[in-house]
């Protein structure tokens, strides 16, 4: 048997060393690629996520500008009393009837369902003494 030339023994160690060198180049390429497309997907969950959170805060912006505005609508509409829809209530109207006849505040009040005050004004300025003047 002879033994193989020296040249010949380099050109098959550099062929295998080329083929390992391959082979290890392949490997590394699939791990990145592996690790690239984890990282891809684990990016686009969380994108999702977001889109999804941004959604909720937007109803949830929408429903609170609904809000606001109805509640700026009944803001700027002047709520009317009774009594200037149908020219006085018909306790006021008592009121001044029994303050004429000489009724007490207290009376206006229990009587007609007055608080203090309207009582105080009613009696002041239809009361018996306002009437002598």
């Amino acid at each position: 048997m002879t033994l193989p030339s020296v040249e010949l023994l380099l050109v098959a160690g550099r062929a295998v060393f080329l083929v390992f060198s391959f082979v290890l180049a392949a490997i590394a390429f699939t791990a990145w690629r592996r690790s690239a497309q984890g990282q891809t997907n684990q990016l686009l969950a969380q994108t999702n996520t977001v889109l999804q959170r941004l959604a909720a805060l937007e109803t949830r912006i929408d429903a609170t500008k609904v809000a606001l505005s109805q509640l700026g609508e009944r803001l700027d509409r002047p709520l009317q009393p009774a009594s200037a829809a149908t020219g006085g209530t018909p306790g006021y109207q008592i009121a001044i009837r029994l303050a004429k006849g000489g009724a007490s505040r207290e009376e206006l009040m229990a009587g007609c369902g007055l608080s203090l005050s309207e009582a105080e004004l009613v009696h002041r300025l239809h009361g018996q003494a306002n009437l002598r003047n």
